[in-house]
């Protein structure tokens, strides 16, 4: 069953590679979503998938890649999007 949720990471996640680092790790787990930059320096994580893929994937958010150092990651679940509406892709902005 697939889900959605949110993840706003904190720390040092900006230019490091954090947004195609996670895209990497979610194209692994066949997630779909986005990860963008945001304007007060967290990175924001939208993400589609199975439980047990998106689990991982927010176990990864703490870590990030090497240069990252990752302070806090917020997770909340959000609504599916109608069908159809849902992103064939992980995108990063």
């Amino acid at each position: 069953m697939t889900q959605c949720y949110r993840a706003m990471v904190t720390g040092k996640v900006q230019g490091v590679s954090f947004r195609q680092a996670a895209r990497e790790q979610a194209l692994k787990r066949q997630i779909t979503g986005h990860a963008v930059n945001l304007a007060d320096g967290r990175v924001e994580v939208v993400m589609y998938g199975r439980r047990e893929a998106l689990a991982e994937l927010c176990e990864w958010l703490w870590q990030g890649p090497p240069a990252a150092h990752v302070t806090h990651v917020g997770l909340e679940p959000l609504e599916m999007p109608s069908e159809g509406h849902t992103p064939a892709d992980f995108t990063t902005r």
